[in-house]
Order: structure tokens, then C-alpha cells, then sequence
């Protein structure tokens, strides 16, 4: 019975450890075409970058930017080709397009590949939107969430553990209630009576 228990414990913390998905807060290692932080228009990608040096000097985001505040915007324009065409910034307030604008970057051709600006962000959503003239004109477009709390990470971070919860839960009721676990408990209170 106890090997048994201990093989239904084993695999309880298995199922848990594999379920669990753990929290992302920012962006690093992962393939291009994985990151959440690229933008693709046809064969033509950009990406962003945010940081908050008051907050983590070493920090980078990409949406869920974590306070309002000084923060730095830096798009790397990673096709060869956008370094050729004229590319411009608009940050809106309100996260709509006929928002407030808080800044606008004209466009320019940027050789390096890269755009960066400093702003003051406040609570609440945002809306980046690059612009790329050309033949035929590239628009990108970011979604920037300032100081709010993102569901679907919390949900993310929290479903493993609730589901391993929930399966320890019901391992350890069936065993409590099977027989031989009765049979068992019968059998240890008879002895220790004796």
C-alpha cells in the first residue's frame, strides 16, 4: 500500500511539474519568428524594444511595459530594405489611432536600422505605429499596455499549479476512499488496540 502511495505521489509532482507554465515578464531567447515583439508586413520585419532603467537597468519589454514613466522605445528595423525608405513613430494615447498624439518622429531614412525615442508614458493603453513610405507603404502596429495587469499572463503563471492542485486533490480522495486504504487503516487500528 505504501509503494503504491508513493508511486501515485511521484507521478501526481511529475504531472504538476510538466503542467506547470510558469510566468514571462519579458522577452529574451526565442527565435524570431516566435517573438511577440516582431512585426511582419509581407517579407518585412520590425521589432521593439522597451526599457525602463528606474525600474530594471537590465529589463527589456515589449506591450506590457510594468510602470509609467521615463521609457525608451527602440524599433530595429531588421529587413535591409526598411534602411532604404523613409519610417516614422506615432505613440497615441487611448490605444485608437484617433487618439491623443504624444509623439511624432517624422520619417526618415535610418541607415543603422534603428529608431529609438524617450518618453514619458502615463497609466493606461497606448498604440505604436511605424510607418514605412515607399512603393507600397508598411504600416506596423503595437498594442502598449502601461502599468496594467495582464490576465492572460496571471492566468497562464496560475493554471499549473491549480491544475496540479486539483489533481493531487482527487488522487488523494479516491485513495481515501478506496477499500484496501479502509481495509488498511482497519487493519493498523486493530493492532495498535492489541
Amino acid at each position: 500500500m505504501l509503494k503504491r502511495a508513493r508511486k501515485i505521489g511521484a507521478t501526481v509532482i511529475i504531472c504538476a511539474a510538466a503542467l506547470y507554465t510558469g510566468a514571462v515578464f519579458a522577452h529574451g531567447a526565442e527565435a524570431l519568428e516566435d517573438d511577440s515583439c516582431m512585426r511582419r508586413v509581407g517579407e518585412n520585419m520590425i521589432h521593439l524594444s522597451v526599457y525602463q532603467p528606474q525600474i530594471d537597468i537590465a529589463g527589456h519589454y515589449c506591450t506590457d511595459i510594468p510602470a509609467a514613466g521615463n521609457t525608451v522605445l527602440v524599433v530595429d528595423l531588421v529587413e535591409p530594405m526598411l534602411r532604404e525608405i523613409p519610417v516614422g513613430i506615432k505613440l497615441i494615447r487611448g490605444g485608437r489611432e484617433d487618439g491623443d498624439v504624444i509623439a511624432d518622429i517624422r520619417s526618415s531614412i535610418y541607415t543603422d536600422g534603428v529608431i529609438n525615442t524617450q518618453q514619458e508614458l502615463e497609466d493606461g493603453r497606448h498604440l505604436l505605429v511605424v510607418t514605412a513610405e515607399g512603393v507600397q507603404p508598411l504600416k506596423y502596429v503595437y498594442h502598449l499596455r502601461v502599468d496594467m495587469v495582464n490576465y492572460a499572463e496571471v492566468f497562464r503563471a496560475t493554471i499549473g499549479p491549480v491544475v496540479g492542485l486539483l489533481l493531487i486533490a482527487l488522487i488523494g480522495y479516491k485513495l481515501f476512499r478506496s477499500k484496501r486504504f479502509k481495509n488498511w487503516m482497519a487493519a493498523k487500528r486493530k493492532k495498535t488496540t492489541l
